[in-house]
């Protein structure tokens, strides 16, 4: 692909988000929302691989269904009661409607069935960018939408945390664990969305960093199944110490930073006196724990046999997404210390 039509591309993707998170108006929200859409799929196409092509088609289809929705959503919200405001969806049928729409758009249990096979088919870095950038439009849309019924918000953000948790324990493929592994964090912050945006808000900032850390890492050490795992060793020392501490952070372990949006947000239903929701919630962090350690042990604690027949791949890498990994790593690892700084930045 020509750097200057990716120039574009990435120009377009970045303006759509910044479009639909700083309207008010459902219109200009879903035409950076479509914005958002068309410029990602020729990026997870332009390998012209079958399945990239199927991936992107597939995504297509999701996003191109959920789009409507959303559009008949608010046209009928607008029919009912003249208004546009995403903050005036008063609708029953469209609030409804909306919240379904941007569930499927996010990917949250039960409509996740597309995102494990779309990641599979694309590659690590345009798998990040599908993981984190194109996050953030729908759940600035959820946040904006306060008249959704709480007991929706909990019931999608649980069944996300238990579905990201049970359907990760039987994968062998790295994009799928880390896939599951979204779909239980967007649980977490879906489920106190209602309660205290603000955590949802730092849950989203963490969980981009922790995420880009372990993209980013496979794709130096050009891993995507858990047995190409061990031979990390000898392409990348210093990141496979790294990177069974990225993945506890993930599962949320003290005293990692990703223990922090965990704490506080158990620490918030608590206070709403909703002790069995967090009681249910910090058990199927349990679950999700169980294959990061499974990651954990696969790259740290094995080796590739001495005798392999794959092909040796070269040792001295190159220093493309340096610095950002450094700066993913630091904040994944080392910023539980900062939590009453988060705490009076996000509030």
């Amino acid at each position: 692909m020509s750097p200057f039509i990716l120039a574009a591309l990435i120009s377009s993707l970045g303006l759509g988000t910044v479009i639909t998170f700083s309207s008010s108006h459902w219109l200009l929200a879903w035409m950076g929302l479509e914005i958002n859409t068309l410029a990602i799929l020729p990026i997870m196409s332009k390998d012209h691989h079958p399945r990239a092509v199927e991936a992107t088609t597939k995504y297509f289809i999701t996003q191109a269904t959920a789009a409507a929705m959303i559009l008949f959503a608010s046209t009928t919200n607008a029919w009912v009661t003249g208004q546009w405001d995403i903050q005036q969806l008063t609708c029953p049928v469209s609030i409804s409607m909306a919240a379904f729409a941007l569930a499927l758009k996010l990917g949250l249990a039960p409509v996740h069935f597309w995102l494990p096979e779309v990641l599979q088919g694309l590659d690590l870095v345009t798998g990040l960018v599908l993981s984190t950038w194109q996050k953030i439009a729908p759940l600035t849309l959820l946040l904006q939408m306060t008249q959704i019924d709480p007991l929706v918000t909990t019931t999608l953000g649980l069944s996300s945390m238990l579905v990201g948790g049970w359907g990760g324990l039987n994968q062998t493929q790295l994009r799928k664990v880390l896939d599951y592994s979204s779909i239980a964090h967007l649980g977490w912050m879906i489920i106190i969305i209602k309660f205290d945006p603000f955590l949802t808000i730092l849950s989203m900032a963490l969980y981009i960093f922790m995420t880009s850390s372990a993209l980013i890492t496979l794709h130096k050490t050009t891993a995507t199944t858990m047995n190409s795992l061990a031979t990390s060793w000898s392409k990348a020392p210093t990141l496979t110490a790294f990177f069974p501490l990225v993945v506890l952070s993930l599962g949320g372990l003290p005293p990692l930073s990703g223990f922090m949006p965990k704490w506080l947000i158990l620490q918030e239903l608590t206070k709403q006196s909703l002790p069995l929701l967090a009681s249910v919630s910090a058990l199927s962090a349990l679950i999700s724990l169980y294959f990061y350690l499974r990651l954990s042990y696969a790259m740290a604690l094995t080796s590739s046999p001495a005798t392999s027949a794959a092909t040796v791949s070269w040792r001295l890498s190159s220093n493309k997404f340096t610095l950002l990994l450094a700066i993913a790593i630091s904040v994944s690892v080392f910023v539980l210390p900062l939590t009453p700084t988060a705490l009076a930045i996000f509030h």
